[in-house]
């Protein structure tokens, strides 16, 4: 049980980084894994300025993730118009919004008992 969680807190890790590096904003963690009946035990939202620089921000983490830690995500979906874009890492779920999209549905929010960690916008 540690290793697995060991590698949540990897991979949790990878994709900021990964989403740092195109320099995606409000970026938030999640923590479900003290809650029931949950589609995952994380999330990790952020959002970018335009559908290009959401996409990009996709790229980024699908190919950080790959090259840092060799993972693939099991599905991504939103490409088609990047205003929401979510990518699954098994327990764990990116989101990357734009910004009008991320407010209307506040995901961060919709577990009062979860855990958020916020990191800085890089400059």
């Amino acid at each position: 049980m540690a290793k697995k969680q060991i590698d949540s807190i990897t991979k949790l890790t990878k994709i900021v980084e990964g989403i740092q590096e195109l320099k995606g904003k409000r970026i938030v963690t999640v923590d479900m894994t003290g809650l029931q009946d949950t589609p995952c035990s994380y999330f990790v939202i952020c959002q970018g300025d335009s559908n290009t620089h959401v996409n990009s921000i996709t790229n980024s983490v699908s190919r950080w993730v790959r090259e840092k830690i060799h993972i693939h995500s099991q599905e991504i979906d939103g490409l088609e118009n990047c205003r929401w874009v979510a990518m699954d890492y098994g327990e764990i779920i990116v989101h990357i919004f734009q910004r009008p999209d991320r407010e209307f549905y506040d995901l961060e929010n919709l577990w009062l008992n979860a855990e958020l960690t916020w990191y800085e916008d890089v400059a």
